[in-house]
């Protein structure tokens, strides 16, 4: 099943509750597809399913409060963490990923954390990198409260008026298709009724010459 047709199965409550859950679990540090529960369900919100406002605000909480919880376990875990969960997790936490992020944690700071919320890998070391780089934690939460609610209200809104103007587009289009296949329909044949005439004329000009 879709995840989007799962989502749209449950009530709207445990679908604000499940886009929290999962983004902010993410933020933490745990690999979750929290991008695809969002678009799914801003998707749905475009459909009238849910409040777009609704999954917007529980997206952002749930990446702001998930950063945060990340930048505490880094911080108290530092870089025996990262060893740790690079053996574990080698396809998100290896060497040349930890290597990368934290390349551009040193070059970026805050600007990492804030643009790190729209890169995949990022948004899963964000918080947990920051915590063990030792980042300011005021630093870190004013890049993270912004970088959340850009992130997932921003993705929110396109998505959800996206999704609106496209249902709105299918709607019409049926319409739209009806009124181009009837117009074909007539040009195609007063086009074959003008070929005709136009050649049985030229035969009867051929024949009375004969």
């Amino acid at each position: 099943m879709h995840v989007e047709e799962w989502l749209q199965s449950i009530p709207a409550v445990w679908v604000y509750a499940l886009v929290g859950l999962v983004i902010g679990l993410e933020s933490l540090g745990i690999p979750l597809p929290g991008e695809i529960v969002l678009v799914s369900s801003a998707l749905l919100a475009a459909k009238g399913v849910v409040s777009p406002v609704t999954v917007g605000v529980c997206a952002s909480a749930g990446a702001i409060v998930g950063d945060s919880i990340g930048y505490l376990i880094g911080k108290k875990g530092g870089k025996p963490l990262f060893d740790r969960l690079g053996r574990r997790f080698p396809k998100h936490f290896g060497p040349a990923h930890l290597a990368k992020a934290e390349t551009m944690f040193q070059r970026y700071g805050m600007w990492a954390v804030f643009f790190g919320r729209f890169v995949a890998l990022l948004r899963i070391l964000a918080g947990p990198l920051a915590g063990a780089l030792r980042m300011p934690y005021w630093r870190f939460l004013v890049a993270n409260v912004l970088g959340g609610i850009a992130w997932a209200g921003g993705t929110t809104a396109a998505v959800y008026y996206l999704g609106v103007v496209a249902e709105q587009w299918l709607k019409g289009f049926s319409w739209v298709g009806l009124a181009a296949a009837v117009l074909f329909g007539i040009g195609t044949t007063l086009w074959l009724k003008k070929r005709v005439a136009a050649r049985a004329a030229a035969e009867e000009v051929s024949a009375q010459s004969a």
